[in-house]
């Protein structure tokens, strides 16, 4: 009974977290485990919830319809080019309108309602969406990406050691792990997990659909406005039957050249005209279907019985199977919709989407249906010539304007696309401005704009018509579709151990008609579908030859990190010069020390009084708090002030200036100089041990004696104590809506016949003084004079320590701050093959030469910047 209340407590502690700490909270797992380096464990991870909990009606509704204007917009425009894309040919018989309607409202209502709107938007990475983030939320669940940099030891490894310690003790907890995955559901994703971090080719093929994936959104940022802006201003032949088509399609190049000259103004200031202008274009489009259908032919309803399906099928044959490629573009836009939504909450988007974009869309199709079906030749220029004549320049203006904003959503995809892809080390470095301080997803990329618009226009110019940009803007839409059902499958087998005849159900269903899809327009592969797929190729290539060149580069600096021993025999076994100052090194690795910096010491003997050797990681999550962004451990020798940061961010963070961040860290080093000086870290250097938290909800640390002497003395005041404290600090704020009386979870307790524990790695804000249980009256938790008086002397004593050496760090950092950085050369070994050479030596060498240098990156100033020096053969 004793056990079975045990297991219940630790399940509520753990509830949160992965499957690998499920297993180490049910395994009780051992405080001292054999590891090379704890910080990257604690580097890889961090705390936050998703920001799409349970929320207000009046919030929704605001977010419902500010997510009209930013979502809807492309998906809203498609009306424009559907059915002239469709029928390139005309209408050969009038009951193919039947058919074609019933495919449209049934496509329309199976992918962007059922698998976008009620399944994917689900499978968001803590409130973000697209192809990356479901990338991100896999790699949170099983070791999937190719850059060792999130090395941790795996539950094997941590399994063999706890038999070594302690057979018997292994033996009974490693039951109690068996009855909690014993569910078929969780031991099919512990297979589908070890497939993946088994077997690399898997790995990489994840990976290579991920990029695939990406590069078709950012070949799509520049189809969508072509097509969308080209199909508003051909409305103007109604009114200027003598406008050529080059003429429409110079007009159609000026609003594209406007369109991306105004992106590095940001759309904030914007935002909110949005969402009025593309509610009136849902409104208009809605009301003129009403009026074709009440004055043409209500009788396309019928459309709603899908056995028109089977009779277009039947009566077209080839025909019919080809002219999907047009159909499929009533759902363009939807892949922005998954991954814009970070802006907004998923009962938002659903509830503008069922009452808002659904009516308005297939109201305006089945009018289009109903007017063609009186006037079948009309097709060419369906929307304009059903529109009524009195509401046509109302029509035209808004058309202009929503195909701007719909444009404007891939646009903005792309941007933060290419953002996640550069911050997961998949792109080349580019300059990423944020355009916005409210809202922080608004960004802008100048190099990348520019190709983009400069791609539209090439593009437009090429081919003056929207049916060829809609059959390439048609594979795009579809490959992605595919790749997305893919990796949701993966996430319904591994993230929510989905019952397997349900996720054989959507596999089949989704991949079967989108692989119709996709045959359809890859049957007019060389009419214009393969555009898209040689841009495509180019931005693959380039994500895939960075990305291969980032991982062997951090394999050879991982393979030569300097030991220990090493750094004491570089401090202690020469004339070292102390210079004043603090020296932020700048490294990839969060595993040790970097080879450039014994080749700095050897060149120039010389250290500065301070130095940090700092890693800016990004974890496969949006969003990392302030409060536990910096983690940091001390490298002996102590006299020297060496220390280790790393700096996490999760993908959407922004990077600070560099003014900023010093400060930041610096305030975040005083913390842990504080916290570890009072509480200590036991680390028994011979055996290689080091206590660390092996979760967030469940300390497995040891302390110092004296603070678990302490804690034991103090458990439930100083709790209260504690958490009160942090109350007042703002960077707490948010772990402490989240854990209540616990606010960041850096203070943790276990009481298991050894003792409590804290562990300084953890603490990321300020503890608060011993001292301060003075406060607290007497009550059951209140102490002994002798005790609180003890307790006291032993917090001035430590203070008085911890105060002189926080003044050192002030008074070194205002003597100035000095950025390191390794200017890496890298090259491949003489004896490599040819590809290898061309891929490292020529191409990597290219980009990385013409892309923005680290320094700027990281905003950097160069008159306090110094560079380092080294070639790596790999």
């Amino acid at each position: 009974m004793a056990e079975q209340q045990q297991q219940q407590q630790a399940e509520q502690q753990c509830g949160g977290d992965d499957e690998v700490l499920e297993v180490e909270c049910a395994l009780d797992m051992p405080a001292a485990v054999q590891r090379q380096d704890s910080l990257y464990r604690d580097a890889s991870r961090a705390g936050g919830g998703s920001h799409h909990g349970q929320e207000r009606w009046g919030k929704t509704l605001r977010l419902a319809f500010q997510c009209v204007g930013v979502l809807y917009g492309d998906i809203g425009t498609s009306p424009l080019y559907v059915y002239s894309s469709t029928f390139t040919a005309g209408v050969r018989h009038t009951d193919d309108l039947l058919g074609v309607l019933s495919l449209i409202i049934y496509s329309f209502i199976l992918f962007t309602m059922v698998k976008y709107v009620y399944i994917a938007l689900r499978a968001n990475d803590d409130g973000d969406g697209g192809t990356f983030a479901l990338y991100s939320l896999i790699s949170r669940h099983a070791k999937v990406s190719l850059v060792p940099n999130q090395q941790a030891e795996d539950e094997l490894h941590i399994l063999e050691q706890m038999e070594q310690d302690d057979p018997k003790s292994f033996s009974r907890r490693r039951g109690l792990a068996t009855l909690q995955l014993g569910s078929p559901a969780a031991q099919r994703a512990q297979r589908v997990k070890e497939l993946l971090e088994t077997s690399r080719p898997v790995r990489i093929s994840l990976f290579l659909l991920t990029i695939l994936a990406t590069a078709m959104v950012i070949s799509d940022a520049c189809l969508t406005p072509a097509i969308s802006v080209l199909s508003a201003v051909g409305g103007l032949k109604e009114k200027a039957p003598h406008l050529t088509t080059d003429q429409i399609v110079w007009i159609t190049v000026a609003i594209l050249v406007a369109l991306f000259a105004v992106q590095r103004f940001g759309t904030d200031k914007v935002g909110y005209f949005f969402a009025p202008v593309v509610i009136l274009w849902l409104l208009l489009i809605g009301g003129v279907g009403v009026y074709n259908l009440v004055k043409h032919d209500i009788g396309v309803l019928r459309a709603f019985n899908p056995k028109y399906i089977a009779d277009y099928f039947r009566r077209n044959k080839k025909d019919a199977w080809v002219s999907l490629g047009g159909i499929l573009l009533c759902f363009t836009g939807t892949e922005a919709l998954f991954a814009d939504l970070g802006y907004f909450s998923i009962r938002s988007i659903q509830l503008s989407f069922g009452f808002g974009l659904v009516p308005s869309v297939l109201l305006a199709y089945a009018g289009q249906a109903a007017f063609l079906r009186k006037y079948p030749e009309e097709v060419a220029n369906t929307f304009y010539r059903s529109t009524p004549t009195a509401l046509f320049w109302p029509t035209f203006v808004l058309a202009i304007a929503a195909s701007i904003i719909g444009s404007q959503a891939m646009i903005s995809c792309a941007f933060a696309t290419i953002s996640h892809s550069q911050a997961l080390g998949c792109f080349p470095r580019v300059k990423i401005l944020h355009t916005s301080k409210q809202y922080q997803g608004q960004l802008y990329i100048p190099e990348v704009n520019f190709l983009l618009g400069f791609a539209a226009c090439v593009v437009t110019v090429a081919f003056k018509t929207t049916v060829v940009i809609g059959e390439a803007h048609g594979i795009c839409v579809v490959l992605v579709m595919l790749i997305t059902t893919l990796l949701l499958t993966v996430v319904m087998l591994l993230v929510w151990k989905v019952n397997a005849w349900w996720v054989a159900l959507f596999f089949t269903v989704f991949m079967a008609s989108e692989s119709v899809y996709l045959s359809s327009v890859l049957y007019k592969f060389l009419h214009g579908g393969y555009i898209p797929v040689a841009m495509s190729a180019v931005l693959v290539a380039v994500m895939v030859v960075w990305h291969y060149v980032h991982v062997k580069r951090y394999k050879y600096e991982l393979e030569r990190t300097v030991t220990p021993d090493k750094v004491r025999e570089l401090l202690d076994g020469r004339e070292l010069r102390k210079v004043p100052g603090v020296g932020l090194f700048y490294t990839d690795l969060v595993q040790g020390i970097p080879p450039v910096f014994p080749h700095l010491i050897e060149k120039i003997p010389s250290i500065h009084a301070v130095l940090l050797f700092v890693s800016v990681k990004h974890l496969p999550v949006p969003h990392v708090d302030m409060s536990e962004r910096f983690l940091f451990r001390q490298v002996e020798p102590k006299e020297h002030k060496l220390y280790r940061c790393v700096a996490r961010y999760g993908y959407r963070d922004p990077l600070e200036e560099a003014k900023d961040f010093v400060a930041n860290l610096v305030e975040r080093l005083q913390y842990y100089i504080r916290d570890v000086n009072l509480y200590g870290v036991d680390v028994d250097a011979k055996a290689g041990k080091v206590s660390y938290p092996s979760s967030r909800c469940d300390s497995m640390a040891r302390s110092s004696t004296r603070a678990a002497t302490m804690m034991q003395m103090y458990s439930a005041s100083y709790k209260e104590s504690l958490a009160l404290g942090r109350a007042r600090s703002s960077s707490a704020t948010g772990r402490m809506m989240q854990l209540g009386m616990n606010p960041s979870a850096s203070y943790t307790e276990r009481q298991d016949g050894r003792g409590r524990s804290i562990y300084a790695e953890e603490m990321m804000t300020p503890a608060e003084s011993f001292s301060e249980l003075a406060y607290y009256p007497s009550g059951r938790y209140a102490a002994s004079s002798q005790q609180l008086f003890q307790a006291a002397k032993m917090s001035l004593e430590e203070m008085a320590k911890i105060e002189e050496e926080q003044r050192y760090i002030e008074r070194e950092m205002e003597k100035g701050v000095v950025y390191i950085m390794g200017e890496n050369e890298v090259v491949v070994r003489p004896h490599s093959s040819l590809l290898k050479k061309v891929i490292v030596n020529y191409v990597y060498a290219f980009l990385r030469k013409n892309c923005r240098q680290g320094h700027k990156v990281l905003s950097i100033p160069r008159s306090h910047l110094l560079k380092v020096g080294m070639s790596y053969e790999i």
